[in-house]
């Protein structure tokens, strides 16, 4: 595939004319020119025979060497100046740093976060006693019931009794009274009961 902008047949018939003029026309090497840098000028000297292959001789520009081309790699379009580098400014040099000795920087004080006091929450205890002497506690801490009717044995009720006001533990102490009257009874008849087993044991022999 021919280089954009290389010499078509039309052009290298305007070369020759003009070489035979005594008129020749300035070229440019094309990118896909071997051993020379594109976009560097060229002059043309000569045209060989047959006009096949590198038969277009040129001397390129500050050069008095005469090389020989083909037509892709020389065009007549004056390729466009390259942008001229921006040498980078001198990297400028750190000022000196002033220590001063025996001065440390104070740290920035840090606010003092305050402590989120707790608000105060109502704890509500119920204890519970059915007839038959059984005790469950229930614990209520603001909304929120954090024990669900537990049992808890007598014995434990009776030494908490101890603890509280002269009313509660009179109250409870009803309670565990009447609950132990209960349960003596209920030993009196299981002591008969038990008494009664013995002796129709004894006389069955």
């Amino acid at each position: 595939m021919a280089e954009s902008g290389a010499l078509g047949p039309d052009e290298v018939e305007r070369l020759r004319v003009a070489l035979a003029e005594g008129k020749p026309t300035p070229v440019w090497f094309t990118s896909v020119a071997v051993g020379v840098e594109a976009g560097l000028q060229a002059k043309v000297v000569a045209f060989d025979e047959p006009a096949e292959g590198d038969f277009i001789q040129v001397r390129p520009h500050g050069s008095r060497d005469v090389l020989a081309f083909s037509p892709a790699e020389l065009t007549t379009v004056k390729p466009r100046p390259k942008p001229a580098r921006i040498a980078p400014p001198p990297p400028q040099e750190p000022e000196p740093l002033t220590v001063v000795q025996g001065i440390e920087p104070a740290e920035p004080s840090r606010p003092r976060q305050r402590a989120k006091q707790q608000q105060p929450v109502e704890i509500t205890v119920t204890l519970h006693a059915t007839p038959d002497g059984e005790w469950s506690v229930d614990v209520l801490v603001g909304k929120k019931r954090t024990v669900r009717w537990v049992p808890v044995p007598a014995g434990d009720i009776a030494r908490v009794a101890k603890s509280l006001p002269a009313e509660v533990g009179a109250a409870i102490a009803l309670s565990l009274d009447a609950a132990r009257e209960r349960q003596l009874r209920r030993v009196a008849e299981l002591k008969a009961e038990l008494e009664a087993a013995q002796r129709a044991l004894r006389d069955l022999g």
